[in-house]
């Protein structure tokens, strides 16, 4: 039996640990901070508006677009951005945010660039803040009705 819980509090932990861990290998991890619910999401071809705020491993900042008040515009699929970002931003909703995990290969690998050394695997918190000619969606038609129905009961039984 006690075996039994520390191996399952071992387990737990090395879970956890694995899930904030970044790549090891050419691979991505994604994790979502902030899951949007949409019928339109990111995809190849699309200009997309993108907050975000890159760190290297160690957490130096090396970048970020919030500090300068604009977000990157770019085409998906058109290799303006690395790797991990063409495919990291896919299917993203707006207002949906990621952490992306770039292992080296799919981020600046062996040559680097300005302040990120070479061979750095690097971490971006993301916010997708718009896909060009595609609008944030709103509350349902459905939705809104019922919203003003319950506002006028309320204020009937107020009176």
């Amino acid at each position: 039996m006690k075996f039994s819980t520390v191996y399952i509090a071992f387990s737990t932990f090395v879970a956890s640990s694995l899930a904030s861990s970044p790549p090891s290998s050419d691979e991505l991890k994604i994790d979502i901070l902030n899951q949007v619910e949409c019928k339109r999401k990111s995809q190849k071809g699309d200009t997309i508006s993108v907050h975000y705020k890159g760190t290297l491993e160690d957490g130096t900042k090396f970048d970020s677009s919030w500090d300068r008040g604009i977000p990157l515009p770019f085409v998906i699929g058109q290799n303006q951005v690395i790797t991990c970002w063409e495919e990291g931003l896919l299917d993203m909703c707006i207002g949906e945010k990621r952490k992306l995990w770039c292992h080296p290969s799919i981020a600046y690998g062996e040559r680097g660039i300005g302040p990120i050394p070479p061979n750095a695997a690097l971490i971006f918190e993301t916010e997708l803040v718009d896909i060009a000619g595609v609008k944030k969606e709103e509350e349902g038609e459905e939705e809104k009705k019922d919203a003003k129905g319950d506002d006028e009961e309320i204020e009937r039984d107020e009176l």
